[in-house]
């Protein structure tokens, strides 16, 4: 039977020509380790001045921006990071960037920089600062829109204020059906899905010693989900709720030190697995994975090191203290993996974690075990990207029973139309087991999305989609207790 899985999965994938992903446990149903940061690693400027020259994008889109602009957050564009030149008011480019630059956005999707800015890279992201010039020709003009060059982007502080350069992003959306097991559980109204200020001053090391920091701030409906639930005692932001569905959350508060091509994060960071985030500037989609909600960390509390090896590849390593804690002892485990750009179309990402995940007060007692995770990103034109995410995670609780046995099968497919209008699709295939899981074995969702990301304004985002869920188990998603559902959504997303 995993034969078969398997074989049907890889013609479901070949035929959506679709990427792979990982998801994170739910919040009530599974221990909920579902981590995710916008911020991703990968699309991080390198501390040396040279990494951070623009133009050598992992993935060219049709509308290339300048190669001389540096990012608007303070840090030029990571020519390793298909995402191009990122900006803090730039919207959802990270992302598709995360897929391109790095886990082509953190997760590939978490390709800008923590203001989830425009990127070249994430053609599909939608589009790029003024600095880029507007597409012509068919879909440049008539019912697509005018392909007319973006303005340029309103940012809420023009400088940096004593060094920091602070920003962030307004998103509200509207779902018609709850999605089990992640994201997006408040259907049939309008909400405030995210209110996220931030505040960040990128370490550079060009020059010797540079000293920064980040520190983030969310408010919404995601905010639940966005706490340091690892250890469940309210401690750090696990607690700050406000009502049933409302809540804050302080996803990251760290220090960083760079020194040439090596740098380092010390405190509460966003992980480095998968492609999807929590930062609605960071993905393609409003909906989420499975996997990222319910086999990935969000969050860590440790040290994670940067280095860049050359033009093209990156390597990280790390120790924190397990999964989804702020500032106290969750575990001990190690981070690491590796970032290298195989051809001008292919970049490979490989990350892991492995060790103790949760100690005596988490949710699933003394888990430990490891999650794999790899993703290939690619060019297959110049307006046609291709993300691909697989993961797999098993743990065992101090019994020695399984936790969780995960497998995560994810691909997109994004079009650029022009830097205002992108298409994306996404087909995912979520296999888990465990303990954490209510004792399921080989449970199975499956879900295909179809969306389109229009860039009004440089600042200003739409991103409406509809979802399909299939649940093998026939949980009953709907009120006729069917075994599949259909959901349309979408947010505005406004940056500064």
């Amino acid at each position: 039977m995993k034969t078969n899985r398997l074989a049907l999965s890889a013609m479901i994938a070949s035929a959506c020509i679709s990427g792979s992903a990982f998801g994170q446990t739910s919040r009530t149903a599974a221990p909920r380790y579902a981590p995710a940061s916008y911020y991703s690693y990968y699309d991080e400027a390198s501390p040396s001045a040279a990494t951070k020259a623009a133009g050598n994008s992992v993935v060219q889109a049709s509308a290339n921006c300048d190669t001389t602009k540096a990012c608007d957050t303070g840090k030029a564009c990571d020519s390793g990071s298909g995402a191009g030149a990122c900006d803090s008011a730039g919207g959802l480019g990270s992302g598709l960037g995360h897929a391109l630059g790095g886990r082509l956005g953190s997760g590939l999707g978490r390709g800008c920089d923590t203001g989830g800015g425009c990127d070249t890279g994430s053609g599909a992201a939608g589009g790029c600062d003024s600095m880029c010039g507007g597409s012509s020709g068919l879909f440049g003009m008539g019912i697509l829109g005018t392909g007319r060059s973006l303005t340029d982007p309103w940012k809420l502080f023009s400088k940096p204020v004593a060094g920091f350069n602070i920003g962030g992003w307004t998103s509200v959306g509207y779902h018609s059906h709850a999605n089990p097991y992640s994201f997006n559980t408040y259907p049939k109204r309008l909400q405030l899905g995210q209110q996220w200020f931030f505040a960040e001053k990128v370490a550079d090391g060009s020059n010797g010693f540079g000293l920064g920091g980040r520190v983030d701030y969310l408010y919404g409906t995601d905010g639940p989900d966005t706490q340091s639930f690892g250890i469940l005692n309210n401690h750090w932001d696990n607690g700050w709720d406000n009502g049933a569905q409302y809540g804050h959350a302080l996803p990251q508060a760290y220090t960083e030190v760079a020194y040439g091509d090596l740098s380092v994060k010390v405190g509460h960071f966003f992980t480095i697995i998968g492609n999807e985030v929590v930062a609605a500037p960071g993905n393609f989609f409003y909906s989420r994975q499975f996997t990222f909600y319910n086999a990935e960390p969000f969050t860590h509390t440790g040290a994670l090191s940067t280095y860049k090896v050359n033009d093209n590849t990156q390597l990280f390593n790390g120790y924190v203290m397990g999964w989804d804690s702020g500032f106290e002892d969750n575990g001990d485990a190690y981070i690491g993996g590796i970032k290298t750009k195989v051809n001008d179309r292919w970049t490979f990402l490989w990350n892991s974690v492995l060790g103790r995940f949760g100690e005596a007060k988490s949710f699933n007692a003394n888990e430990r075990g490891s999650i794999q995770n790899v993703m290939l990103i690619g060019n297959l034109t110049d307006k046609l990207t291709y993300i691909s995410q697989t993961d797999y995670l098993y743990t065992q609780n101090a019994s020695g029973i399984t936790a969780r046995n995960t497998f995560g099968n994810i691909n997109y497919l994004i079009y650029q139309l022009n830097n205002r209008w992108a298409l994306g699709q996404r087909f995912e295939w979520f296999n888990y087991s465990g303990a954490g899981f209510g004792g399921a074995q080989n449970d199975e969702l499956y879900n295909y999305t179809a969306g389109v990301n229009y860039r009004a304004h440089a600042n200003l985002l739409f991103r409406p989609e509809v979802r399909w869920v299939w649940d093998k188990s026939r949980y009953g998603f709907n009120e006729n207790n069917a075994g599949s559902q259909a959901a349309i959504g979408g947010d505005m997303v406004f940056t500064f």
